[in-house]
């Protein structure tokens, strides 16, 4: 199974990965600001955009993940070493290929995994739930619903710490994914295992948004206890999916986090 993505720009090849419910076009606010200094491979994930799905659910889902996101970055590695970024879950799996060192350098916005115990974990999930709930009690009236700004920006807040940046075709879009989504379904409640470091390290960056309101931003005290070497940012005045909240800001993060020489520090 192959995944679908975009290639745009030159230079060193970044991937970009998405997370929960979202997919590749997440990453449009920043496109801009990457492709004149990287390769962008912007991916989406099984089960999300125009990737085909796996016959899989739980525990085995996310090792399912990490192996096609694997697969893409040795499919990319003709261009020179590839770096990885992601959010959310796309976070998780950036941070998971750079614990294996299969790419020259990570860079996570809030990635999800890092809760203190499994009861954090499932009040996450509780959020999740909630919201899938709201979506689904809009039905089909949900399109017409979200043309109300009063009804589409409090249902984008939890995500977004600026709503009313998003357009309303991509907030449909992003309602429907969160009905179907089979990864909501049943992956996010798996355990967020990672793999053991690889040695030397591969540079690590994770940047957490001050106001994200889905993975709180003290979780990333919990991110040092697997990547000690893990430099750790906060982002002020961003949500959970921070690129279009402060576009500028999150493309330099990610610019820093995969210089080219990185590896060799």
């Amino acid at each position: 199974m192959s995944l679908r993505y975009d290639v745009a720009g030159e230079g060193p090849t970044l991937v970009l990965v998405h997370g929960v419910v979202h997919r590749r076009q997440a990453w449009d606010p920043v496109l801009d600001l990457l492709t004149p200094y990287r390769r962008v491979v912007a991916v989406d994930l099984p089960g999300h955009g125009e990737s085909d799905d796996v016959d899989v659910l739980a525990a085995e889902r996310l090792p399912v993940f990490i192996e096609r996101l694997s697969e893409l970055v040795t499919e990319q590695n003709s261009n020179g070493p590839v770096h990885i970024a992601g959010n959310s879950l796309g976070g998780y799996l950036a941070l998971a290929l750079a614990a294996r060192g299969d790419v020259a350098s990570a860079t996570a916005l809030s990635p999800a995994g890092f809760w203190k115990n499994h009861a954090a974990q499932a009040r996450s999930l509780v959020k999740f739930r909630a919201l899938r709930a709201a979506a689904g009690a809009m039905g089909d009236q949900a399109p017409k619903a979200f043309r109300s700004k009063l009804i589409r920006y409090p249902s984008l807040a939890p995500f977004f710490a600026h709503p009313s940046r998003i357009s309303y075709e991509n907030a449909v879009i992003d309602v429907g994914s969160l009905l179907t989504n089979t990864t909501l379904a049943g992956g996010v409640d798996a355990p967020f295992d990672l793999p053991p470091l690889t040695s030397p390290p591969v540079p690590v960056t994770v940047a957490w948004g001050t106001r994200d309101l889905i993975l709180p931003h003290r979780d990333r005290h919990n991110v040092s206890a697997h990547f000690p070497h893990a430099r750790i940012i906060s982002v002020p005045g961003v949500g959970h999916v921070p690129m279009s909240d402060n576009p500028g800001l999150i493309a330099s993060i990610l610019l820093a986090g995969s210089q080219p020489a990185a590896r060799s520090r």
